[in-house]
Parts: C-alpha cells; sequence; structure tokens
C-alpha cells in the first residue's frame, strides 16, 4: 500500500502556501479567469514545459527564469489568451504580468513564474491584468486552492486538484497539485497546465530530475486526440516549510517523495484524460512483457492514442483487432505470437490467436462505463473556450458544480502483454465521440 494518504486541500495543503482565482475580465463571459499561488518563502522551482516549436510567451519567460535561478515566489495564470503567436508584445506583455504581480506582492519580478491558456494569437487583455493582479494578491488565502483551480480552466467540464501526506522524521510532509486541460492532449507534453507545491526540503537538480521523470509517467502518458499545443506547462514548487531534514540525493526518503509527486501527477493526468473533450469513459492501457519500461510505455502511448481504437470504444465495440494493430505499429519489436490482449476480465487473444468470447457482455462491459452529463449533439465553445450548452435554442455556461458525477468509475481496462520481459507501462487515454468534433469545429467561431 502507499505510504501516504490524501487529504483536502489541492495547493494549499502544503504548509506555507496561499492561492487565489478571480474574475478579472480576461474572458468575456465573465467567468473566473486569472488565478495565483504564492509560496510565503522563496521555494525551489521546477519545471517541464511543451516541445513545440511554436510556443507561448510564458513558456519562454519560465524556461529562461529557471534556467538562471530555479527558485521562484509565485506562479501567475491567466484564462482566455494564451498569448502564443503574439510577437514581441506578447512577450512584452508577460514581462508585465510579472512585474505587475512583483510590484503588488512585494516581490522581484524575477520570483515570479507565468503560465496563459486559452485562443493562439490573442494579446493578453492587458487591462483587464493591471486592474485585476492588486485584486488577486489581496484575494489569496490558504483556503484558496479550489478558486485558482476554477480560474485556470477553458473547455474543461471539471476542475482537477490533489493533495497526498505522508511522515519524514515524524513530520507531515504534503505535496499538493491543480491542473486544467480537456483538447489537444497528447504527450510532450499537451494543452494541460499543472501546478504542483510542496513543502519539502529537497535540492533544485534532485526535485527537476524528479518532476521529469513523475511527468514521463504521467502526463506524458496521456492523450486524448493525439494534439500537442504551444503553452503546456508543468511546474513544481518546493520550499521547505515542513522542516524536515533536507534532500540531497536519491535515499530512501528520496524515492518516496518522487513516488508521492508521481502519484499526485498521474491522479492529475487521468483527471485530464477523463475530461477529454466529448469523452464518456476514461480508457487505461497496461502493457506488460516488454523488454524495458520506456518500450511498454510507448506501446501503451500508442494503443490509447489509436483514432480507430478510440472510435471502437465510443461504439462500445470489442474490436481487439485495432487495438493489436496499434501495438504493432508502436515501433517496439515483439513477436506477435506472445500477443494477448484483455478487455477488463475478457480474454480476446493470447499466443497471438484470437478468442472465442462473449462479445454481448464485452460491449456491455463498455457501456456500463461509460457515462457522460452533457446531452450528445449540446455542447458548443463561445470565443473565450468555455464550453456551453445549448439549452432551448439558448447556450448557457456548464456549471462545473453539477457535474460531480461526470465521468466517475469509468475506467475501461485494457491488458497488452508482448512477451516476457520485465517491462511495464500505463497509459491514459478516452473514447472519440461525436461531440469532440462538434466542440473543436466551433472552436474560435
Amino acid at each position: 500500500m502507499a505510504d501516504w494518504h490524501e487529504i483536502t486541500g489541492g495547493v494549499t495543503a502544503p504548509k506555507g502556501y496561499r492561492a487565489a482565482g478571480i474574475k478579472a475580465g480576461l474572458k468575456p463571459s465573465g467567468l473566473p479567469d486569472l488565478a495565483l499561488i504564492l509560496s510565503d518563502v522563496d521555494a525551489i522551482a521546477a519545471g517541464v514545459f511543451t516541445t513545440s516549436q511554436v510556443r507561448a510567451a510564458c513558456v519562454d519567460y519560465c524556461r529562461q527564469l529557471l534556467q538562471a535561478k530555479p527558485s521562484a515566489r509565485a506562479i501567475l495564470c491567466n484564462a482566455g489568451q494564451a498569448n502564443a503567436a503574439t510577437g514581441s508584445q506578447g512577450w512584452l506583455n508577460a514581462l508585465e504580468s510579472a512585474m505587475l504581480l512583483g510590484q503588488a506582492f512585494g516581490i522581484p519580478s524575477e520570483s515570479v513564474l507565468l503560465a496563459s491558456t486559452g485562443v493562439i494569437g490573442q494579446q493578453i487583455k492587458m487591462e483587464a491584468m493591471r486592474s485585476g493582479i492588486p485584486q488577486l494578491v489581496a484575494a489569496a488565502s490558504d483556503t484558496g486552492s479550489d478558486a485558482a483551480a476554477s480560474a485556470i480552466v477553458t473547455t474543461d467540464l471539471v476542475t482537477k486538484s490533489i493533495a497526498l501526506e505522508t511522515t519524514f522524521s515524524d513530520r507531515p510532509v504534503r505535496i499538493g497539485g491543480i491542473c486544467k486541460g480537456s483538447g489537444m492532449i497528447h504527450p510532450n507534453m499537451a494543452t494541460l497546465l499543472a501546478f504542483v507545491t510542496c513543502d519539502a526540503v529537497v535540492s533544485p537538480a534532485l526535485w527537476q530530475q524528479m518532476l521529469s521523470r513523475a511527468a514521463d509517467k504521467s502526463f506524458n502518458q496521456i492523450t486524448v486526440d493525439g494534439d500537442t499545443s504551444t503553452n503546456d506547462s508543468l511546474i513544481a514548487l518546493a520550499n521547505g516549510q515542513s522542516r524536515t531534514p533536507a534532500i540531497t540525493e536519491m535515499n530512501a526518503e528520496a524515492e518516496k517523495l518522487e513516488a508521492m509527486l508521481t502519484a499526485v501527477c498521474q491522479h492529475l493526468a487521468k483527471a485530464i484524460a477523463r475530461d477529454g473533450e466529448g469523452a464518456t469513459c476514461l480508457i487505461e492501457v497496461q502493457v506488460s512483457g516488454a523488454t524495458d519500461e520506456k518500450a511498454a510505455r510507448q506501446v501503451a502511448k500508442t494503443i490509447v492514442g489509436s483514432a480507430l481504437f478510440k472510435s471502437a470504444v465510443f461504439g462500445r465495440d470489442p474490436n481487439w483487432g485495432r487495438i493489436a494493430a496499434a501495438a504493432g505499429r508502436a515501433g517496439v519489436p515483439f513477436e506477435q505470437e506472445n500477443l494477448r490482449i484483455m478487455l477488463g476480465d475478457f480474454l480476446l487473444m493470447e499466443n497471438g490467436q484470437p478468442l472465442a468470447f462473449d462479445r454481448v457482455a464485452a460491449s456491455n462491459y463498455m457501456k456500463q462505463k461509460a457515462s457522460s452529463v452533457v446531452p450528445q449533439g449540446k455542447v458548443s465553445v463561445n470565443s473565450s473556450n468555455d464550453l456551453l450548452l445549448v439549452e432551448d435554442g439558448e447556450s448557457v455556461p456548464f456549471e462545473r458544480s453539477a457535474a460531480n458525477r461526470y465521468l466517475k468509475d469509468d475506467t475501461i481496462l485494457i491488458s497488452v502483454s508482448i512477451g516476457n520481459g520485465s517491462g511495464t507501462g500505463t497509459a491514459w487515454g478516452c473514447d472519440l465521440s461525436y461531440d469532440y468534433v462538434k466542440i473543436n469545429a466551433e472552436y474560435t467561431t
């Protein structure tokens, strides 16, 4: 069993953090759109960012800051405008945003990390930013995680948050996280923003290594639609306020901390995959028997990213051939006579040969796992990328608080073995529904 337990509080669960989320007027919808995470002291900072050659100003800004000094006091995130492909003015707006927060909070602007989400090519509405930042700082509290989580979403149906606690030297150590993401989700990384806070004492280099490995086992193992984005950012702070002994090298305590960090990232990553645009279920693909972990993860990612397979899941069709085909094109060598495929408890293929199975029962397994709060054909997206429902011919904001039953107990499990190796890997995704096309067809119109 895991040597930690879940607690409430999100990013403000660890000691020495405050957060806030407000309606600053960045979104025309008037929904929350500006979020803040503050550490009471300088925190060790680490980041993993998009691999795209087209990057938002906030991504380049954070990379430069973290290369110069791996520490920060604050994370400022705006929703509504991506500030990507915005040229020199976008860069100046990023610098001004950091300066404004630094002035309001009384810290150097170099201690402020930035993130943005929204439509590519749109400049941040700086008048709203200038008036909103003082309000944001004033609203920051040690119970503000939920407000921050609400202020970073766009087409998400639900907010995403987690906090875990363990013990080092008889003192509590906590890690909390929030994230957003629903579409343009694919490894390395995706249209996601994730912010993690921790109160352990850990060296900068080790914290970055831990975060990179955690990302490889979580956010880099999810896919919704095969598209990555310009703004992907995973930022983690560790402020040392637990007052536990410093972790400076890989040992038992470091492994425990990294395992808990990975668990937080995996929870958030699965929440993103579960909330994929138009999704009705979460798909988990477990691969075993590979030569190593990297190979197993690659096969799992290829299967869960197959549009044909995802479409079959939406149709509740136990089409194992699409699973086998995806595994075969993953770029990982294996003998096809070693291929074994299971859907839940249904064994579909063994020793590379199809088996007789109850197709109706297998289809019913998928039907029982599927759920959706959003009526098909009743979704829309407004100009600030907020998800809308069409009711009686009028578009109304989707009430996220009403979605507490959205995609619960809905994981469709696919187990694949490709040999006798020790390598195992897991990837997560969702089905491909009609609503995915509708949401993205109306994304900017």
